[in-house]
């Protein structure tokens, strides 16, 4: 199988949920400072401020390294760090288009929940995860981070076939980047465990770039990268 040239992920800017459930947390609050569905949390003025930072990135970037294809998750939050991106680089850029395969992951029942709230509300929960494990565990009515696994494997296959040899951006959520580095270098939970604990997070406005080893294969270049943007 022939691979894309490049793969670049970019996690979304800063979202007003990344702020305000920490902060509830730390309290033991019922309740965040955000409401609404997840799909429509919106960048904070700060994750505007990392998509403006990535426009210079790609404003920077010599035109024959410049994507060709930019495909995003139909969240809000990541619709519009690539917008914010590409209108404030000032240079031609192909226009992206969504794929509900790279949605955040799904929480189900106890999705846009502090943790105080899910287990006033869910008290099993805490004892099904502690059981199932941290990967194959799967919230009521949402998704385990194998499920991610599978929909992001359906997700590259196409990729492959429709862009050959073309450079891809990316740009949706942290569980997408960090399970589409399972699928590309087929990581086991273990790994992927070791992985989280050695690189930390994957953090705002971030990019993890894969790039071709000229067979039928995709070569990690950099993960986590945050060096283009201002400081927090």
């Amino acid at each position: 199988m022939t691979v894309v040239a490049e793969l670049v992920l970019i996690r979304h800017g800063q979202s007003l949920a990344n702020v305000a459930f920490p902060a509830a947390d730390a309290q033991q609050l019922l309740e965040a400072a955000v409401s609404g569905p997840d799909a429509e949390v919106p960048l904070t003025g700060h994750g505007e401020e990392q998509a403006r930072a990535l426009g210079a990135w790609l404003a920077a970037l010599p035109a024959g390294a410049r994507p060709e294809v930019v495909v995003t998750s139909p969240y809000t939050r990541a619709r519009e760090t690539w917008r914010i991106a590409a209108e404030s680089a000032g240079i031609t850029l192909p226009d992206a288009h969504t794929d509900d395969r790279l949605v955040d992951r799904l929480n189900g029942e106890l999705a846009m929940l502090t943790r105080a709230a899910i287990a006033a509300r869910f008290p099993g929960e805490a004892a099904r995860r502690a059981e199932a494990g941290l990967y194959e565990y799967r919230p009521p009515g949402g998704e385990s981070f194998a499920d991610i696994r599978l929909r992001l494997t359906s997700f590259l296959d196409d990729l492959h076939r429709e862009h050959a040899g073309r450079r891809v951006v990316v740009v949706a959520h942290d569980a997408v980047v960090l399970m589409t580095r399972a699928v590309l270098e087929d990581l086991d939970w273990d790994e992927l465990a070791a992985l989280e604990k050695s690189a930390g997070p994957v953090r705002n406005a971030s990019l993890t770039r894969f790039t071709s080893d000229g067979g039928a294969a995709l070569k990690l270049d950099g993960y986590n990268g945050v060096d283009h943007l201002p400081p927090a």
